[in-house]
């Protein structure tokens, strides 16, 4: 458990106490707050609750009240270490926030604005939305759009917004509902789940492709017209063109089911790469790409810049708005963000966690 002691934080434990200092606050004076800190001690990774203060948070130009925060597979990979994702210990987990303007040195916000902030360094070489205040740079803020709330703006979070992003590039490279069925695959994820719900409310006919044969209800819930099991597939015989299935693609897998994908869009069509859940290779030809005008599309959410980031969530907010949303959210507690990341780690997770995170009191700035 973290004590609050001076400009910075207290860990305790049987073995000893650590003390560690930070750089000093930059006007913002706040009561001692609640955050879920990453460390490294002798190349392990260790998590924990600790009480922090404003001077311990990273310099940044505006100062947000957290409200809440959400759970990605990124996350549980920088929580428990299965992943080299932190750049820089100690690190405040939580990839993705939303919440309150406390304070403001850029003049696009005011206290009392709604907003949300994901991606960049957040939560990786940044400290993160795991706690009750943030500090970022402001080219990472992003007003909430009208017609969000800032719950559902984390049950979206940077899945939801991945998939979007994935939407609208396939879409600006001529993917249409007419143009034949599109696949998703990951489809029981975060990401997958929401960029099905998407694709399936304009109209697109999705195949949801997965291992979780106990999921298939649930898919076929959110709108999924097929339910395909990823072990109903011969992926040790992949041919550099197989028959023409697919007028669209979004992958979350990456490896021999992406290069299956690959030999089996049809003339013309996109494939949104998004995620590496199964591998980071890709074993293929250029023949889909120069024989069938295939296209791969590298989404990359983590740094997109404006106009583009708002343009996407205001469209998350309207004509992209998943309307399973909340069927597909649950929420959790700030305590009990630590027993959350074995899910995913082991493939259990499905759909969205949003973490409620309490505030505390701030005084001025």
């Amino acid at each position: 458990m973290g004590l609050h002691v001076g400009s910075g934080y207290i860990s305790a434990t049987k073995e000893f106490i650590l003390v560690t200092a930070f750089p000093s606050s930059h006007g913002v004076h706040m009561s001692s707050f609640k955050a879920f800190l990453i460390e490294e001690n002798n190349g392990q990774t260790q998590a924990r609750m600790v009480s922090m203060d404003a001077s311990a948070l990273d310099p940044g130009e505006v100062s947000i009240k957290v409200a809440y925060s959400s759970v990605n597979y990124k996350d549980a990979l920088a929580a428990t270490g299965a992943g080299r994702i932190i750049r820089r210990y100690p690190c405040v987990g939580g990839i993705d926030l939303s919440g309150t303007i406390e304070s403001s040195r850029d003049p696009r916000f005011n206290p009392g604005d709604e907003v949300i902030a994901t991606s960049f360094d957040i939560g990786v070489a940044h400290h993160g939305g795991y706690a009750e205040y943030a500090r970022v740079p402001a080219q990472w803020v992003v007003p909430l759009p009208a017609g969000l709330s800032l719950y559902e703006a984390m049950a979206l979070g940077t899945a939801g917004f991945t998939a979007a992003l994935g939407v609208v590039r396939m879409e600006e490279n001529g993917l249409r509902p007419e143009n034949g069925p599109v696949i998703v695959t990951g489809a029981t994820g975060g990401v997958g789940s929401l960029a099905l719900d998407m694709l399936a409310n304009r109209g697109y006919r999705v195949t949801a492709l997965t291992g979780k044969a106990s999921q298939a209800a649930y898919l076929t819930e959110l709108g999924a017209a097929e339910v395909l099991l990823r072990s109903t597939l011969d992926l040790s015989r992949i041919r550099p063109l197989d028959k023409a299935l697919w007028a669209g693609a979004v992958d979350n897998l990456g490896g021999d089911v992406l290069a299956w994908i690959v030999s089996t869009m049809k003339q013309g069509a996109p494939i949104a790469s998004i995620g590496l859940a199964a591998s980071p290779s890709l074993n293929t030809t250029v023949m889909p790409f120069i024989l069938r005008g295939a296209s791969l599309l590298g989404i990359d959410s983590g740094y997109i810049g404006e106009p583009y980031r708002s343009g996407v969530w205001r469209r998350l907010a309207d004509d992209l708005r998943p309307p399973h949303l909340q069927q597909m959210s649950r929420t959790i507690a700030f305590d009990e963000l630590p027993g959350i990341f074995d899910d995913y780690i082991k493939g259990r997770a499905h759909g969205r966690v949003v973490v409620a995170i309490a505030g505390a009191c701030i005084a001025g700035a």
